[in-house]
């Protein structure tokens, strides 16, 4: 389905599950992921919840924009849809660039989402977070998205899914390189990382309860960015996900569905 923002660009996003439950998660993708990321939750998921799937501009089969879109834009863009789409009771779920774009979406539509779920995401940028990110766009400047994947994978999946994988690296690097964004778009997309600073003291603005979620073994978005967003939201829970890294809707699944509806079963509970 394609929603139409209010600079004419088109939004693709998929409705998934119990079209009358009472509760709806909104799943926002990784950098280079589309909306086929979160499949391997949809059916489980979709039994007791409405689902949607966003692409965010510049991703899967949304409109590219003629500049990059900041953080900010892309939640301003996410809560058009929200306000068009009149869904129940609303989590909020991004993993990654994907959580970067819910923290904003938590603080500045506090009306849209009663509460949010941060998965694999940083709420700052250290020294190592920035080497890694300009690996990753040097590769693409050098050898396209193919080249990128290579120097990425080992910071985004973890030693133990090396070592046991789900899906073999060949399979992944394949499946993951004809469903990828353009060079140009994934430049765009990592405009907003390069251009965003510290957001924990925002996060202190966030009152709904909120989910933390990260990999043990993630380097990228680490345990202690975790801890960190765990310390500044008011009212969240932290997990730690052991021999698990940055990509967890691939690494592990059964662990991220029984969390998310742990948590939504708590949100019910309490609103």
């Amino acid at each position: 389905m394609k929603h139409t923002l209010p600079d004419e660009l088109q939004l693709y996003y998929e409705l998934h599950g119990n079209p009358e439950a009472a509760q709806a998660i909104v799943f926002l993708n990784g950098l280079s992921q589309s909306t086929a990321a979160w499949a391997g939750l949809v059916h489980a998921l979709g039994k007791k919840y409405k689902l949607v799937l966003v692409d965010l501009l510049f991703q899967g089969q949304s409109d590219a924009a003629p500049e990059h879109r900041s953080f900010e834009g892309h939640a301003a863009d996410l809560a058009d849809l929200l306000q068009a789409l009149e869904l129940p009771e609303t989590l909020v779920a991004g993993i990654s660039y994907g959580g970067a774009v819910a923290q904003r979406f938590l603080v500045n539509y506090p009306d849209l989402a009663q509460a949010g779920a941060l998965l694999s995401t940083f709420p700052y940028k250290d020294a190592y977070f920035e080497a890694i990110g300009y690996s990753w766009e040097a590769a693409l400047k050098n050898g396209g998205y193919p080249l990128m994947l290579d120097v990425m994978l080992p910071t985004v999946l973890g030693r133990s899914y090396f070592l046991n994988p789900i899906i073999t690296i060949e399979n992944l690097k394949n499946s993951k390189v004809t469903q990828s964004p353009s060079t140009e778009n994934i430049l765009k997309l990592t405009q907003a990382t390069k251009e965003s600073g510290n957001y924990l003291t925002e996060l202190s603005k966030v009152q709904v309860p909120v989910l933390v979620v990260q990999g043990e073994e993630d380097p990228l978005c680490t345990v202690e960015m975790g801890k960190a967003m765990h310390q500044a939201l008011p009212n969240a829970e932290l997990e730690i996900v052991p021999s698990v890294g940055h990509t967890l809707n691939l690494e592990c699944i059964p662990a991220l569905i029984k969390l998310l509806d742990n948590f939504a079963e708590k949100v019910k509970q309490v609103v």
